[in-house]
């Protein structure tokens, strides 16, 4: 499969298949297609599969579209200002990402989802204790808020991210939190209580705006309505 992402804003990504290709998106996660695109509406793995992505903020049904007769073209747009990243899956290489992330994937492609082991990252994180585990092989699409960074930390290495800006980490890394020191620093700082700690070995990518923040921005522009 050849893609190519587009748009900065609100980027698109366009993927070419040869015949006989699927791919697999949200419901409702296709923008525009060739003609020869043939969906099927799936359950992804059962009951159990269903409800899990809804617990991770995403749909309960899925799509699969395959490319009939000849090559096709389908294209599946974020739903929100920010970023795509294209991630490599392989059975040795699982992916942890925030809720509402996974965009579409190649079929070999595994979703499920993650639970928090520790209570405190769950409650005080910013992610609940819920994420999205990408796993299998093939490629895979995320959508992330704002502008991604990706970096790469070495065994025992730390990043401080502040509660709501973890876009993704590779499986192999542990999320913790840490409470910010100093009643001061808590109450007037502007950065809240805690903040979240990832361990490395592994990559994190941080977004620079937050769910809750991109809520908060769009919402000083939404009608008031009158009680």
């Amino acid at each position: 499969m050849k893609y190519d992402i587009q748009g900065e804003t609100l980027p698109v990504v366009i993927m070419e298949l040869e015949a006989g290709e699927t791919v697999i998106t949200e419901a409702g996660g296709m923008s525009w297609m060739s003609p020869n695109m043939v969906m099927q509406t799936t359950t992804g793995g059962g009951i159990g599969k269903m409800f899990g992505r809804a617990l991770a903020g995403d749909t309960m049904f899925q799509n699969i579209y395959t490319a009939e007769g000849g090559p096709g073209m389908i294209a599946c747009a974020a739903c929100f200002p920010g970023s795509i990243k294209t991630f490599e899956i392989t059975p040795d290489n699982p992916m942890i990402f925030q809720k509402s992330s996974f965009l579409c994937s190649e079929a070999g492609v595994e979703f499920s989802i993650f639970f928090q082991k520790k209570i405190g990252a769950g409650i005080f994180g910013g992610e609940g204790f819920i994420l999205e585990k990408i796993s299998g092989s093939g490629l895979c699409f995320a959508e992330f808020n704002g502008h991604v960074i990706e970096y790469e930390l070495g065994p025992g290495e730390e990043l401080i991210v502040e509660t709501g800006n973890l876009a993704a980490m590779t499986a192999s890394c542990n999320m913790d939190i840490i409470t910010v020191k100093g009643i001061k620093n808590k109450f007037f700082g502007g950065e809240g209580f805690f903040n979240t700690k990832i361990t490395g070995p592994g990559k994190v990518w941080v977004q620079s705006m937050s769910p809750q923040e991109m809520a908060n921005a769009l919402a000083r522009f939404l009608p008031k309505s009158s009680s």
